[in-house]
């Protein structure tokens, strides 16, 4: 698994004159370009507790890798088709590869953010520590959704649109560039809004880089994201193995 995900990693952008550079490049404008609307332009980042840019890049980091992670994961059939069609190999490590293969962008933009924190003078403490347990959640987060969505894209390929679009519309309905306190959002919205499983992970970049609040000091989320997640995981996988008898065909 761990070899086919480093040459997935490295064949993604094989040809181009900066190769994996590219993996790597457009998040960082991305959060620039997020940061100079919503932290200058609209002047969003006030009364954070750190500077807007800090905040910002605790929830994009884990948000990256979900979009990367799930847009890899539900292609990953079509993309190694011609691994699906062998009899002898064992696909269903595949949705697996595509998930590492994007956790090694992640775990490069994590060691960057610790830095980048430490040079603004906010040093991470051992809190920081919990980035292993909510890096784990989020992967395991992927790997359930990729093991429902990759079975279901071979027989119906809007999917990957939906996928798309939805991702789009998450973003923005994820606290990510805005929070809570500053739309006044109380009752039953909130609680509506932080059923989001990638809420729980996002609260938790920050309650370990910038709140110093641990995760078990959140019985209830952290109770509901892993039955979610569970729950999901098992019926994925359920599911794939249903179907994956007739993939070969499909494809």
């Amino acid at each position: 698994v761990l070899s086919l995900a480093k040459n997935d990693f490295k064949t993604k952008y094989a040809g181009s004159y900066f190769g994996t550079v590219w993996a790597f490049i457009q998040p960082v404008v991305t959060i620039c370009v997020y940061w100079f609307v919503f932290g200058l332009a609209l002047r969003g980042g006030a009364d954070r507790g750190v500077p807007f840019v800090l905040w910002l890049v605790a929830g994009l980091v884990p948000w990256f890798f979900f979009q990367d992670g799930l847009i890899g994961g539900t292609n990953s059939l079509l993309e190694y088709n011609y691994l699906v069609k062998k009899v002898v190999f064992n696909i269903r490590i595949l949705p697996v590869v595509k998930v590492i293969s994007a956790g090694f962008v992640h775990c490069f933009f994590v060691l960057i953010v610790l830095v980048i924190y430490t040079c603004m003078g906010y040093p991470p403490t051992w809190y920081a520590l919990q980035l292993i347990y909510y890096s784990f959640c989020i992967f395991m987060l992927i790997l359930a959704v990729t093991y429902f969505s990759s079975a279901v894209v071979v027989f119906f390929r809007d999917l990957s649109q939906i996928i798309n679009i939805g991702l789009q519309v998450g973003v923005w309905v994820t606290p990510i560039m805005w929070s809570f306190s500053d739309l006044g959002l109380t009752g039953i919205l909130t609680k509506i809004l932080k059923l989001n499983p990638v809420f729980y992970v996002v609260q938790g970049y920050r309650d370990s880089l910038i709140d110093h609040v641990g995760f078990w000091q959140h019985p209830a989320l952290t109770l509901y994201f892993w039955a979610f997640t569970l729950v999901l995981f098992f019926l994925g996988t359920r599911l794939f193995k249903k179907l994956q008898v007739h993939f070969a065909d499909v494809l």
